[in-house]
């Protein structure tokens, strides 16, 4: 019975997603389509990036990158793969510019380039190899696309998971286009992605483990420490970002360590384990307005649960936080890269290996696009110095969505420590006292009583109507709430 028990875990912490989320409703809004992988390849997608020519690069853990042709239509017959480069080192980011593919593998950024347009690279450049490696499994890298200064960030597993063993492992560094390496922000554990919002800034995954009671997505500012101190040893190798931070207090919270460590920057969206994800991956930021409503909006790949998810930050006294919804599940595989192209399709890619996943394939490669008819979802929903405000992508029915009966309210957070992630603790239930529906009937407002800095708001409306009698496909919002904003 021992290979069923990673299978049995799975459904297990998949059951609270599957009660927010209809596989079938969603298709009637995002529908999947398969990308035919030859049957002689092994893929186990790492990255996924856009090429010109409707093409996309596909990048694996096993070390090779292809350039697929046929991606973007529904036509299985009309795909075309050719192997860019082979033999690389556990690619977990490509991006493209001026002409050149860049790839971070495990030990370095590399760039190359085809000069003889058949799409296979002829040209291999080592961009940077400045941070340490050793023979650890768990030394994985992965590789954002160029910020708008040129520049690369990669962040830096620990070494198992929990140590520090090789030069700057648990941090983020910047590549710079001439090949230097720049210390950017300390505090890492186990990234599973990183990607820009439209506004630039960078942010990246990191999984439940040692000083993470919980996933989350976080801010990667220069300078900032976002939580695990393992790899702070190496502020001794750099003078670019200031002092070592404080070590926090194990078994605190990380709103008490927030007012005693000026450096540490909290999660911007928690993501609660077993109920909405165990490991979350890539992020991508819809740009292209073509993807339905959520234009500006983070989706973000979820490996154990073969899902994405959606992200809608906001920034309340210059700290970003904000809510995390379901999206789309039913993908094949563990998802760990999400890009979204040109024309609103987002392409999706992983394997199970090591890590295992709901999805059942060993790996796959999937385009979800908007089919134009909008679902009813909450678009957003914004902190109040009071409570909160809900924005729909539909009109709502106004006799349901001013009922507070509508709607419930838990807060909860994690315990901040050394430790192996955490339980739920510091459970309340703050009292939704009204709900008032807007003139356009696109927004409520509720006002809240007993709202807790710190913690997740999980607001749950199973009442909630639109116009039509329907209820929201994902009747779930889960806001982390760092900052109260003032009157």
């Amino acid at each position: 019975m021992k290979p069923f028990i990673p299978i049995l875990v799975i459904i297990a912490c998949s059951s609270s997603w599957l009660l927010a989320q209809n596989p079938a409703q969603e298709a009637d809004h995002y529908p999947i389509v398969d990308i035919p992988i030859p049957g002689d390849i092994v893929l186990e997608v790492g990255g996924i990036e856009i090429l010109p020519g409707k093409r996309i690069a596909v990048s694996s853990r096993r070390g090779d990158i292809y350039v697929v042709e046929g991606a973007y239509t529904d036509d299985p017959g009309d795909d075309k793969w050719t192997p860019w480069a082979t033999g690389l080192h556990e690619v977990l980011g490509i991006a493209w510019k001026d002409g050149w593919l860049y790839a971070t593998q495990r030990p370095e950024v590399t760039r190359m380039k085809d000069e003889d347009a058949d799409w296979r690279a002829d040209v291999f450049e080592s961009v940077s190899s400045a941070w340490g490696i050793n023979g650890d499994y768990h030394e994985y890298a992965f590789g954002s696309r160029h910020d708008k200064e040129g520049n690369i960030w990669v962040v830096l597993c620990l070494t198992g998971s929990g140590g520090a063993s090789s030069d700057f492992r648990g941090w983020c560094v910047r590549v710079t286009p001439d090949g230097r390496m720049l210390p950017t922000t300390s505090g890492i554990r186990s990234p599973g992605g990183i990607g820009q919002n439209h506004l630039g800034d960078m942010f990246y995954c990191d999984n439940q483990g040692l000083w993470n009671g919980t996933s989350s997505i976080k801010p990667l500012p220069v300078g900032g420490f976002v939580g695990n101190p393992s790899g702070n040893k190496y502020y001794s190798l750099t003078d670019a970002i200031g002092d070592r931070p404080t070590d926090p207090k194990s078994g605190s919270r990380m709103a008490i360590e927030l007012d005693k460590i000026p450096q540490l920057v909290p999660p911007a969206a928690m993501f609660p384990h077993g109920k909405l994800s165990n490991s979350p991956t890539g992020i991508a930021c819809d740009t292209t307005g073509k993807f339905g409503p959520f234009t500006n909006q983070l989706f973000v790949g979820e490996q154990t649960m073969s899902t994405v998810l959606r992200v809608a930050l906001e920034k309340v006294n210059g700290v970003y936080q904000g809510a995390a919804f379901p999206f789309r599940g039913k993908f094949g595989s563990g998802n760990v890269a999400v890009r979204l192209g040109p024309d609103g399709s987002m392409f999706v890619g992983g394997t199970d290996r090591g890590w295992g996943a709901r999805g059942g394939k060993r790996f796959a490669l999937e385009r979800c696009h908007f089919n134009g008819t909008i679902p009813f979802e909450i678009l957003e929903m914004k902190a109040q110095p009071d409570g909160f405000e809900l924005i729909f992508t539909q009109p709502v029915d106004p006799k349901s969505a001013a009922d507070i009966a509508s709607y419930r309210m838990d807060a909860y957070t994690y315990i901040y420590q050394s430790g192996y992630g955490s339980p739920v603790v510091d459970k309340s239930n703050p009292s939704i006292k009204s709900a008032t529906v807007s003139g356009d009937r696109k927004s409520v407002r509720l006002k809240v009583d007993g709202l807790v800095k710190g913690n997740i708001h999980e607001l749950n409306l199973p009442g909630v109507k639109n116009t039509g009698g329907k209820s929201l496909l994902h009747p779930v919002g889960y806001y982390t709430l760092n900052e109260i904003p003032g009157k």
